[in-house]
């Protein structure tokens, strides 16, 4: 399993954030802090492989903080998950090493994608470790792991469905801890319910999510939608 820790300001980000990585199979939650203060402890007091950081911390920011903790020979990776979006900021992070640099808001895809790239990263390297020297296609593999493309959110959309769009609910659905209704995701969303609904019906008959049937003191029983994990 690889370690994470998730280190954002803001408690209910924090908490979507770690949702999301646990839902990546060979993921799991080490711990979650929210200054600069509280992810120095955690990491000094139980190592871990990758760190999931904000840039804006209110005692440092996340780039201050990765500077710190390589000085202080704490190697875990680091990818940036931060609203920071200016070019400078990103320069900063490659500089320090960041693997990769996600800019909020994003969705669940786009960071199981990251994920995933910097699973098949460690592997490549475990598996060039092994026989103690890297020669250039080696390198090669092990840089090429961390190239992501991102998929699309559900292949082979009907016409008039956007990714965007899909990308929207399904990320609402990966947060509810419940399944909702067309009237609920509409209200989470934005959308028109008749959008939410068409979109529902796409994402169900495609099976990535599961209906359920919830019956009331009216005859027409509620239609229902969770996320089903891929």
């Amino acid at each position: 399993m690889i370690d994470v820790l998730v280190v954002d300001d803001d408690f209910r980000v924090a908490e979507i954030n770690a949702k999301f990585v646990g839902k990546v199979p060979g993921f799991r939650v080490a711990a979650r802090a929210h200054s600069a203060a509280q992810a120095l402890d955690a990491a000094g007091r139980e190592p871990v492989d990758l760190i999931l950081l904000d840039h804006y911390l209110p005692d440092r920011t996340g780039l201050e903080l990765v500077q710190q903790m390589r000085e202080l020979g704490m190697g875990a990776d680091v990818i940036m998950i931060t609203a920071a979006g200016d070019v400078e900021t990103v320069r900063a992070a490659m500089r320090l090493g960041a693997l990769h640099y996600l800019v909020k808001p994003f969705t669940f895809a786009a960071l199981r994608t990251r994920l995933e790239s910097y699973a098949a990263m460690r592997r490549t390297v475990d598996r060039v470790s092994d026989q103690g020297m890297a020669g250039q296609e080696q390198v090669d593999r092990m840089f090429g792991a961390l190239r992501t493309t991102p998929a699309p959110s559900s292949p082979g959309l009907p016409t008039g469905h956007s990714e965007p769009t899909t990308d929207l609910i399904c990320t609402v659905l990966h947060q509810a801890d419940h399944p909702l209704s067309a009237h609920e995701v509409a209200a989470e969303t934005g959308l028109s319910r008749s959008t939410a609904q068409r979109y529902l019906r796409h994402l169900e008959q495609a099976g990535r999510l599961r209906l359920s049937l919830k019956y009331g003191d009216t005859g027409r029983p509620e239609h229902r939608y969770a996320w089903v994990a891929p």
